[in-house]
């Protein structure tokens, strides 16, 4: 039990590590802030988790993910496809055979949902008009703004639209950012790279979705009070029965608009929602993914709102791909398909007990309790007598040593004749005597004697 006592603490803690690594893993992972804000696998109030469990709850309907990186949309009928938190200038210029990609699926019957990450003011990064001096470019923050400045735990008896528990994020300040340096930088970035752009390249691998699809993103500032973004407030626009006025958190607007789309909401005379018949298909935009979050769930709830976005489609999938979660086919991802489970546990038994095998001694210790680490060797005359013994009996030793005397010593002429002959006869008179009366030690000295080679090595 002594010498096992310390294999027993090293397995205790080898196994306390791992169940650490394992719990900070499943807590971090079930809250899911380390996917981006307005995931459906992200479970805090930035995620939209609760929408897409709530969605899985409802009968008749299949709800899935998309984490395909090969631009491809879902080729069964009757689905929506919810792309959230995306980023204007992704719908600004689209590489070709993705928007044809788009296409096929509007003709298809889908209804592409694209819903904006919300952005406070214009983007550094952004295009704008150089002689708009009122629009003041800021960075894109990293939280909702316009939740209370407490956080809440909050819970629903909702049957459909909610079934976890969260706790609602405080409110972020956003501070107003230094107008010249910011203007300055984003004039610098668009100079930089209208000279390092090739139009007949762009031209040929990309085009411009805003104009074909006639519709464009522009930005309204919100209201900045105690150094925090109000939330803006919009006004159905539509003969649908879906809510008056909604609080809005984005100040991407859309203008210019053709007269193929519908507007939802507007705020003031541009629009925030916009809707869109595609053949068979449809299109809804919206500026601003907060009414699908958790922390909206909680909140401020529109459950007319999200049944109106999925409509009466069988089939929901929520993007995840352009947060870059994406499979990748590795080891183990070839490991799931094709069900090798069993082969990667034998494997690791097998690495098992070759780590066993080395590690311990299969020999049982002696009774006295003591071990030899080592075996004394010999030297090569030692061996030779050896191998001697266990190859030549006893009674055969005498005319071995003389046959090979004969091919080595006798053939070689070093010898007379006459005497080789002597020799002979002493041998063959002490080969007749029976095994009882033969001593081959005195007939070796006889036939040396005759030889004359007593004291000579042979």
């Amino acid at each position: 039990m002594k010498r096992l006592f310390p294999i027993v603490i090293l397995l205790g803690c080898v196994a306390a590590l791992v169940l650490g690594i394992v719990t900070l893993f499943e807590l971090r992972f079930e809250a899911g802030d380390v996917y981006p804000a307005y995931s459906s696998l992200r479970a805090d109030p930035l995620g939209a988790m609760a929408f897409y469990e709530s969605l899985e709850k409802i009968p008749g309907l299949s709800v899935r993910r998309d984490f395909s990186a090969n631009n491809r949309l879902p080729e069964d009928p009757g689905t929506v496809y919810l792309h959230l938190g995306g980023d204007p200038e992704d719908w600004t210029w689209m590489d070709k055979d993705l928007f044809q990609e788009i296409q096929n699926f509007l003709a298809r019957g889908g209804r592409l949902i694209v819903m904006f990450y919300p952005q406070t003011e214009r983007p550094i990064f952004g295009d704008y008009d150089e002689d708009e001096t009122n629009s003041v470019p800021a960075a894109k923050t990293n939280a909702v703004i316009g939740s209370k400045s407490n956080s809440i735990a909050a819970k629903t008896n909702h049957p459909t639209l909610l079934t976890t528990n969260f706790i609602a994020h405080s409110k972020t300040n956003v501070p107003v950012a230094d107008k010249t340096n910011n203007l300055d930088r984003a004039k610098d970035r668009r100079s930089k790279r209208n000279r390092n752009q090739d139009p007949s390249d762009e031209e040929r691998y990309f085009m411009r979705i805003d104009d074909r699809w006639g519709v464009h993103a522009d930005y309204q500032k919100l209201d900045l009070k105690q150094e925090t973004y109000q939330p803006a407030t919009v006004t159905n626009r539509s003969a649908l029965s879906l809510p008056r006025t909604l609080p809005w958190h984005s100040a991407i607007v859309f203008t210019n608009w053709t007269n193929a789309w519908h507007v939802v909401y507007a705020r003031g005379t541009n629009a925030v929602v916009l809707e869109r018949k595609f053949g068979r298909g449809s299109v809804v935009m919206a500026t601003d993914s907060y009414f699908v979050s958790n922390e909206a769930m909680a909140k401020d709830r529109h459950a007319d709102l999200l049944a109106w976005l999925v409509g009466p489609n069988r089939n929901v999938v929520f993007d995840e791909a352009h947060f870059g979660v994406v499979e990748t086919s590795g080891v183990a991802a070839l490991m799931r398909k094709y069900r090798l489970h069993g082969l990667a546990a034998g494997l690791l038994l097998l690495a098992g007990l070759f780590i066993w095998k080395n590690a311990t001694s299969l020999v049982p210790p002696s009774a006295d309790g003591r071990r030899d680490d080592f075996i004394a060797g010999k030297d090569a005359a030692a061996g030779f007598v050896n191998l001697l013994r266990r190859s030549i009996a006893p009674r055969d030793l005498l005319a071995v040593s003389f046959a090979e005397w004969k091919k080595a010593i006798g053939a070689a002429g070093r010898v007379s004749g006459g005497r080789v002959q002597e020799a002979e006869a002493v041998f063959m008179a002490e080969n007749k005597l029976s095994a009882g009366e033969r001593n081959p030690v005195d007939a070796y000295r006889r036939i040396s004697e005759t030889l004359g080679i007593r004291n000579k090595k042979l």
